[in-house]
């Protein structure tokens, strides 16, 4: 975990200091490499890991564009309410591969990405993420702050194969019951 933290202040040093500002629609890629911290025994990137690079290209579009200050700043903090993944094949050690972040969309609440692994030409996977903005224990209202952010495009709906995916998201979580626990007696 010390290294997630880490890698987050890198981002955030690197986009206020170094990086040039890019706009809330950039395609945002980032070349990496799968190394040996990134690996389960069989000598790939365990899964865990594509999820921790999705949320690096995340932060870094957040601190590279001015919604780190219509956000983080104003005490609005970004809530991940949904992910899908789909694994096409795996990422070996010490391989190069690359992670592109791209805007779906956005409706009144939330925000979509699509976040791609490629190599060689290849997509290797792909992550679908839909994201809030939350203050007070409460989703503040997307149009607004991206708005706010400097994209003054009124809307940009997502697809209806994007919003399809995150559909039943709720409905999944309501009609779950949580399992009845026994107590170790030992």
């Amino acid at each position: 975990m010390i290294y997630y933290w880490v890698h987050i202040l890198y981002i955030y040093i690197g986009a206020k200091f170094f990086w040039n500002k890019v706009d809330l629609v950039t395609n945002l890629s980032r070349e990496r490499t799968v190394s040996i911290l990134d690996c389960d025994a069989m000598r790939y990137m365990a899964n865990s890991k594509y999820f921790y690079y999705m949320d690096f290209i995340r932060f870094e579009i957040i601190f590279r564009t001015k919604l780190y200050d219509n956000t983080f700043r104003k005490g609005v903090f970004p809530v991940l309410g949904s992910q899908k993944f789909v694994y096409k094949k795996p990422l070996k050690r010490w391989t190069k591969f690359r992670v592109t972040l791209i805007l779906e969309g956005w409706d009144d609440k939330w925000v979509y990405h699509r976040h791609t692994f490629e190599q060689n030409g290849e997509i290797r996977a792909i992550g679908f993420t839909k994201i809030a903005f939350w203050k007070n224990k409460k989703a503040q209202d997307m149009r607004k702050i991206i708005y706010d952010s400097g994209l003054h495009q009124a809307e940009m709906n997502p697809s209806i194969n994007i919003l399809n995916m995150f559909n039943d998201d709720y409905q999944i979580l309501k009609n779950i019951k949580p399992l009845k626990t026994t107590h170790n007696t030992r």
